[in-house]
């Protein structure tokens, strides 16, 4: 069996009001100051990662071009307007108040804990709270400490803007992460590797290739130091029996045994179209975009379309249903960062035969031919040419939006004008409301 971090209540001091999601404390809780070993606290920051991993699959892949829905009023994930605000309950709702719940364990350990391990791993989790809060609602509240109860009434809770988020909280906390941790982290802990590539992503979200560069290049380069390498086959990343393979960097692991707080259908209930909602969930231009790549294949087709594709179903394979709640999230992998450090390369003016060649070995697992850089002989042609791979590659593994709205290219992908205040998610009405106005809604909603 494997581990999954598990809260007890017992352990944890979380500080919540008996209004909002965010300021709710459970009963029969130590406070900080009584505990000496935050080890419980630190799988509760893990633990909360949980409820996050459904709302951002489905809104990664069935808010783009990957996914659709059937059923009233969930479309509204294909028209950009402000519909989307009644199904705060299933989506926003439950990850907003998970990841805040995973900042405010992680503050715990940060301002109460001495062991510089665990310190380094609440740090990462949380950035990469902050960070998936950031890509869904833009601005947010920002929450540093774990306050004590009668702290609350004064907290502000102001939307911050996202690029001090991403400057004063995300990047160091990173940072931090990176000299405090190593690579022989088991059992799904945060690692130097995990902490070096979600770095390095944040920097190709904020649109900075320079130094994207570097901090992708360490994981590419020291991926096999740290056991990590590609999988030979495409099929053996995904599914329950291949969960902490040798292309995961980072995953938020997930067991059937270990009650998960979010209570409707998961992701890979969605995608396979198991929800009614949903029954048909696979999008043809997703099909049209493996059909695209037929004649440069070696061995007769995409290797990785029969695993990510049933066109018969119309849904998605690549999560097994036999493995069904104990499927890992992947958030990190190995061909991810190879493709964000192509793209960077790319971007800094590295030549089409330098930036290309990283994208052999994806290609040649997929049963592709090499793309020829006498053909892919600018910038823009190389540029298009990772875009569509990452759309392979990483179809319904809850990037795609994501990937749209960080390169600019949703009007062109997407085959529509969209306002931009849809690029983000609509912030949960009950945090506008409890918050008395304080915390605004997106422009749009």
């Amino acid at each position: 069996m494997k581990k999954v971090y598990i809260l007890f209540l017992g352990s944890l001091l979380l500080t919540m009001s008996c209004s909002t999601d965010l300021d709710e404390v459970p009963e029969n809780i130590a406070s900080a100051d009584s505990l000496t070993d935050f080890t419980g606290v630190l799988n509760a920051a893990y633990y909360y990662q949980l409820g996050a991993v459904t709302p951002m699959a489905v809104m990664g892949d069935f808010r783009a071009d990957n996914a659709l829905m059937d059923e009233e009023p969930y479309p509204a994930f294909d028209r950009f307007n402000s519909e989307l605000t009644v199904m705060e309950d299933q989506f926003f709702g439950p990850f907003y108040t998970a990841l805040y719940k995973s900042i405010l364990s992680s503050n715990n350990v940060i301002e109460n804990g001495d062991d510089a391990t665990q310190i380094g791993e609440a740090k990462f989790l949380r950035a990469l709270s902050y960070f998936k809060l950031v890509q869904v609602f833009g601005d947010v509240p920002v929450i540093l400490t774990s306050p004590n109860i009668e702290d609350i009434p004064a907290f502000d809770l102001t939307r911050v803007p996202a690029a001090n988020v991403y400057n004063n909280i995300i990047i160091p906390d990173l940072q931090a992460a990176i000299g405090a941790l190593g690579n022989s982290a088991t059992n799904g802990r945060a690692s130097k590797l995990a902490a070096q590539g979600i770095l390095g992503k944040v920097y190709m979200h904020m649109g900075d290739y320079a130094k994207a560069e570097p901090q992708l290049s360490a994981v590419v380069s020291g991926a096999s130091g740290a056991g990590v390498s590609l999988q030979e086959n495409f099929a053996d990343i995904f599914g329950e029996a291949n969960d902490l393979n040798s292309e995961i960097i980072f995953a938020t692991q997930r067991s059937g045994s270990v009650v998960d707080e979010y209570g409707f259908s998961e992701f890979w209930e969605w995608f396979f179209g198991l929800d009614t909602k949903a029954l048909e969930p696979l999008d043809l231009d997703l099909v049209a975009a493996f059909d695209s790549v037929a004649s440069d294949t070696l061995s007769g087709g995409d290797l990785r379309r029969v695993v990510t594709i049933d066109t018969m179903a119309l849904a998605s394979p690549k999560f097994p249903q036999s493995g069904g709640p104990d499927h890992d999230w992947i958030e990190l992998r190995l061909a991810d960062v190879i493709l964000l450090y192509a793209e960077a390369l790319n971007e800094n003016g590295s030549s089409p035969a330098t930036v290309l060649a990283l994208l052999d070995d994806i290609r040649e697992r997929a049963g592709l031919e090499n793309l020829d850089p006498a053909t892919l002989n600018t910038q823009a042609l190389v540029r298009q040419a990772i875009q569509d791979e990452r759309r392979l590659e990483l179809a319904f593994e809850g990037q795609r939006w994501f990937d749209l709205v960080r390169t600019g290219t949703v009007d062109a992908e997407m085959g529509e004008v969209v306002n931009p205040n849809y690029y983000v998610f609509p912030i949960p009405t009950s945090e506008v409301l409890a918050s008395d106005g304080v915390i605004t809604q997106n422009p749009g909603y």
